[in-house]
């Protein structure tokens, strides 16, 4: 027996085409984001937010970019459980990772302690563009899925 929607699954949109304006919008808000945040940083939140949303597609594309800026395979190894790795990060990053797994898994005001522990790291145009980011890779992490990205392909857009 056959699952039937399986195999007349309708082949996803391509979104960068079919919403051009979208997408060039989304790039601008990622890109200005990042502006005010350390690379390295930008990587390790980019890889846990499409960690816990389950994107291959970004995941493998935030492993490659963080490992052509230079983050060692260990640290990025160690980015789903930070928690019990603490020592691989610095207090900012462990900051930025609690902060990205409380917007990510959002289910009401993100709890004031979390806050507070970014905000103790980031001056507030720093934690301004870090919220905006996690919120761009959440975004994005949501049109890969949808649109059926494979992970491994070099298409973007």
């Amino acid at each position: 027996m056959t699952n039937e929607s399986s195999t007349n699954r309708t082949a996803p949109v391509n979104f960068a085409e079919q919403a051009p304006k979208a997408f060039k919008a989304l790039i601008g808000f990622d890109a200005a984001a990042r502006a005010a945040l350390d690379p390295t940083l930008v990587e390790l939140v980019l890889i846990r937010a499409s960690q816990l949303n389950g994107c291959a597609y970004c995941l493998h594309m935030h492993t490659t970019d963080a490992r052509k800026a230079g983050e060692t395979d260990e640290r990025m190894h160690m980015v789903a459980v930070w928690h019990e790795a603490e020592h691989f990060f610095t207090p900012a990053e462990q900051a930025a990772l609690a902060l990205t797994e409380a917007v990510t898994r959002i289910s009401g005001r993100v709890p004031e302690e979390v806050y507070a522990r970014a905000a103790a790291h980031f001056d507030e145009p720093a934690l301004a563009g870090l919220i905006a980011l996690i919120c761009a890779i959440n975004t994005w992490n949501r049109i890969a899925l949808v649109t059926g990205k494979v992970a491994g392909t070099d298409e973007r857009g």
